[in-house]
C-alpha cells in the first residue's frame, strides 16, 4: 500500500522559514516526478514545484520562484520543499504528490498518489 506522509508545517512570521519533508513507503521515489501542490482555504489546489526523476530540471511556480527550493533524496524515499522569505499569502495546506509521468505533463490530474498534507500558516 502506497503512502505519503508529509511534514515540517506550522505557524511562522512573515520572512520567516520552514521545511517540509515528505516520506514515502509502499514505491521507490526514484521512479516517480515528486513534487508540492497547495489549496488555500476557498481555492483551487495549486502547483508549487515539481522534479522529474532525470536530471536536475525543477519547475516552480512563479508565485514561488526564489524563495522555495525542491529536493529530493531517492534513497531515503524522501522529497523536501525549503521555504524562505515566506509570506502570508504562501498560507496553505501543503500536498506532496508523485506520477510516473514525465515532468513536462507534471498537473493535478496527472499525480497518481497524494499525501494527507501539511498546515502551513504564515502570519503578518
Amino acid at each position: 500500500q502506497v503512502k505519503l506522509a508529509e511534514s515540517g508545517g506550522g505557524l511562522v512570521q512573515a520572512g520567516g522559514s520552514l521545511k517540509l519533508s515528505c516520506v514515502a513507503s509502499g514505491l521507490r521515489t526514484q521512479s516517480y516526478s515528486v513534487g508540492w501542490f497547495r489549496q488555500a482555504p476557498g481555492k483551487d489546489r495549486k502547483f508549487v514545484a515539481a522534479r522529474g526523476w532525470i536530471g536536475d530540471t525543477t519547475y516552480y511556480a512563479d508565485a514561488v520562484k526564489g524563495r522555495f527550493t525542491l529536493s529530493r533524496d531517492d534513497r531515503s524515499n524522501m522529497l523536501h520543499l525549503s521555504m524562505d522569505s515566506l509570506k502570508p499569502e504562501d498560507t496553505a495546506v501543503y500536498y506532496c504528490a508523485l506520477t510516473r509521468v514525465q515532468l513536462n505533463d507534471y498537473q493535478a490530474s496527472t499525480i497518481e498518489h497524494w499525501g494527507q498534507g501539511t498546515q502551513v500558516t504564515v502570519s503578518s
